[in-house]
């Protein structure tokens, strides 16, 4: 799956959870992404992390970088 699709996907997820205060979305979106995404997927997107101009919502940059590190 393309990078721009996944970032896409995420940001839907993202702003799923737009109505909770800040970390409570970031959390819920990594968890989101953490049990419903397929390992691959998940790579991609933490790849995408240092992609310049990649379109991720900061809710999903942030939810991805704690998949990065944990």
């Amino acid at each position: 799956m393309s990078p721009d699709k996944l970032a896409y996907m995420a940001n839907q997820i993202a702003r799923f959870f737009a109505h909770q205060p800040h970390d409570q979305a970031v959390a819920a979106t990594e968890d989101h992404l953490r049990k419903f995404w397929d390992p691959r997927m998940r790579a991609a997107i933490i790849s995408a992390l240092v992609v310049p101009g990649s379109q991720l919502d900061p809710v999903v940059r942030e939810a991805v970088e704690r998949l990065r590190t944990g």
